[in-house]
C-alpha cells in the first residue's frame, strides 16, 4: 500500500512539473479592439494565439504605451511585440521579427472637415495632427512643418479630435472606425485612401529566436487553411 501510494505521489508531482513547465510567451500590444482587447479576444488576439497553440505555447497579452513597450520588449522584460512595421530590429538590436505578417495595418487620417491628401504626407504641413506616441511609422513619415501632438493612447487621441483641438488624428483603419462606433462620433470623417499601408509583424525577444521559424509556419498555415479568413471575417468584415 505504502510502495503504491508513493507511486501516486511521484505520479502527481509529475503532472504538476509538467503543468507548470508549460511554456508561456508574453507579448505587449499597442492595438485596440476589434484588433486586440483586454480578454485578448480580439482579431490579432486570436490570430496570434492560435498561431502559439500550434507549436505549444501559450500566449499572455500586455498593455504597455508604445514607446515603453518596444524598450521593455527590447530588454527581455516582456517577450515581444505583437504588432510592428518591419525593420524595427535595426533599431531595437535585441528582437526578431517573425517573417510571416500577422494583417496589414492601413493607417489612415480622420478629421471632422473634408479630407483631401491627393499630395500624401505633405499634405498635413501646416495642420495640426495628432498621433500616438511609439508609433514609428507616423513619426518617420508626418511632415516636420506639421503641429504634432503626441498622445499616450487612443482614447486621448480621440478625445482631442472630438473637443477639436486637432485638425487629424491619424490611426489604424479598423480600429477608428470601432472607436467611432462607440463614441457616436458620426460626423467625423475618414480619408477615402490610406496614408500608408505597413505589413505589421510579431517580434520576439532573442533569447525566443529559435520559436520564429516555427511561428511563421504556423501563422501560414493558418492562411492555408481558411482559419485566418474565419477571424477576418467574424472580428474585421463588420467594419469594412
Amino acid at each position: 500500500m505504502r510502495v503504491l501510494c508513493n507511486a501516486t505521489l511521484i505520479l502527481l508531482s509529475l503532472i504538476s512539473m509538467s503543468v507548470t513547465a508549460e511554456t508561456v510567451i508574453r507579448l505587449n500590444t499597442t492595438g485596440q479592439p476589434p484588433l486586440n482587447t483586454t480578454q485578448q479576444d480580439g482579431f490579432m488576439d486570436e490570430v496570434a494565439t492560435e498561431a502559439f497553440h500550434r507549436i505549444g505555447i501559450r500566449l499572455e497579452t500586455t498593455r504597455l504605451p508604445a514607446e515603453r513597450g518596444l524598450k521593455s520588449a527590447n530588454s527581455g522584460l516582456e517577450d515581444g511585440e505583437m504588432s510592428r512595421v518591419a525593420g524595427l530590429d535595426k533599431i531595437y538590436k535585441n528582437l526578431v521579427r517573425v517573417p510571416e505578417k500577422i494583417m496589414d495595418w492601413e493607417f489612415v487620417a480622420f478629421a471632422y472637415n473634408p479630407i483631401s491628401l491627393e499630395q500624401g504626407w505633405s499634405a498635413l504641413s501646416g495642420k495640426s495632427v495628432a498621433h500616438i506616441n511609439g508609433w514609428k511609422i507616423l513619426e518617420k513619415n508626418v511632415p516636420a512643418e506639421a503641429e504634432v501632438t503626441r498622445t499616450a493612447g487612443a482614447e486621448s487621441l480621440f478625445k482631442l479630435l472630438r473637443k477639436k483641438r486637432t485638425d487629424f488624428i491619424l490611426y489604424e483603419r479598423w480600429g477608428g472606425h470601432y472607436k467611432l462606433e462607440k463614441l457616436a462620433m458620426t460626423d467625423v470623417q475618414r480619408c477615402a485612401e490610406p496614408l500608408i499601408v505597413k505589413k505589421m509583424y510579431i517580434y520576439l525577444h532573442k533569447k525566443h529566436k529559435e520559436l520564429v521559424p516555427k511561428l511563421a509556419k504556423a501563422m501560414a498555415a493558418m492562411k492555408a487553411d481558411g482559419s485566418y479568413e474565419k477571424l477576418f471575417k467574424k472580428h474585421l468584415q463588420p467594419y469594412e
